[in-house]
């Protein structure tokens, strides 16, 4: 099956989700936050995954923010991460994820039990069938233990109801592979510091967390990088990567709402066991973040 690029490529939003002070999902934070994202020229979101503090929300939160997500971007184009190592949980929410007329669904490896690749194909199949919807799977060795290659991902891209990969890694020679093995299907880049070096190497577009409230850096470098204004794309890269750097020394998350804290949304902060920023962090981020996004 061949899947329309066009209706996939560009720059995705991984949404933050906003929390109020009694702990719960903030929906009119959450709409705020998406017609902000929507402004900044996104193709659409990614709903409910890492980013999105997935492993922290209880199945009926997910939907929720699922539901949120959908009310208010209708046009957009819209994946569901439905990952879980319940594996009843995330096919309940692949479900779902149809019922709401959801694009894709998409799912991280599942983990912990250091699972068999048969075990994991096998998940990622059950899922895409329940849901009736093209699968992405999303590929994030570092942090769900499962290092796949280009054998391994061959088995889902050479699969109908497969529609391609989130890539974060740093192996850019497997990328490079997966989408010229495989040229109609699609593979997202993920770690937002390496955005070009993903375009460099053939994905059609980012999935990112920083794009909550830089993702108009993003969509211009993907404009001009696709213009063949490298030198210009560069520039632009580096002065987000100044902003990552800062991201990382506080805890890229936590400091992710507190910019958007301080550019006037309500987020709060992420859940325990995550700590919230120190007064010298939010200072940090008031002094070499915020004037450079405005």
């Amino acid at each position: 099956m061949k899947f329309d690029t066009d209706n996939f490529s560009g720059i995705f939003t991984a949404l933050l989700t906003p929390f109020d002070k009694e702990n719960r999902v903030n929906e009119k934070e959450l709409e705020k936050l998406v017609k902000f994202n929507i402004k900044m020229g996104v193709k659409g979101f990614y709903v409910c995954g890492s980013t999105g503090e997935a492993f922290m929300l209880s199945t009926d939160e997910r939907k929720q923010v699922m539901e949120i997500v959908k009310d208010c971007a209708p046009h957009s184009t819209l994946i569901a991460h439905i990952g879980s190592i319940n594996e009843s949980e995330a096919t309940e929410l692949g479900k779902h994820a149809k019922k709401l007329s959801y694009d894709l669904v998409s799912s991280v490896a599942p983990f912990y039990y250091k699972f068999t690749f048969k075990e994991i194909k096998d998940y990622y199949t059950r899922l895409a069938d329940a849901s009736a919807l093209p699968m992405l799977v999303y590929h994030f060795p570092a942090f769900s233990g499962v290092n796949m290659g280009v054998g391994e991902m061959s088995n889902f891209l050479s699969d109908d109801r497969f529609i391609g990969i989130k890539y974060t890694s740093n192996d850019f020679f497997t990328m490079e592979q997966c989408k010229s093995n495989f040229p109609d299907k699609i593979v997202y880049n993920g770690f937002d510091e390496m955005f070009m070096a993903g375009l460099s190497m053939g994905a059609d577009g980012a999935i990112g967390s920083t794009y909550n409230f830089m993702a108009d850096k993003f969509v211009k470098i993907h404009e001009l990088f696709k213009n063949k204004q490298i030198e210009e794309a560069q520039q632009i890269q580096k002065e987000a990567n100044r902003i990552i750097t800062i991201l990382c020394k506080v805890g890229v998350m936590q400091a992710e709402k507190e910019v958007l804290n301080q550019l006037g949304f309500d987020f709060g902060i992420c859940r325990h066991p995550f700590g919230k920023p120190t007064a010298e962090e939010r200072e940090l981020i008031r002094r070499d973040i915020i004037p450079y996004l405005k």
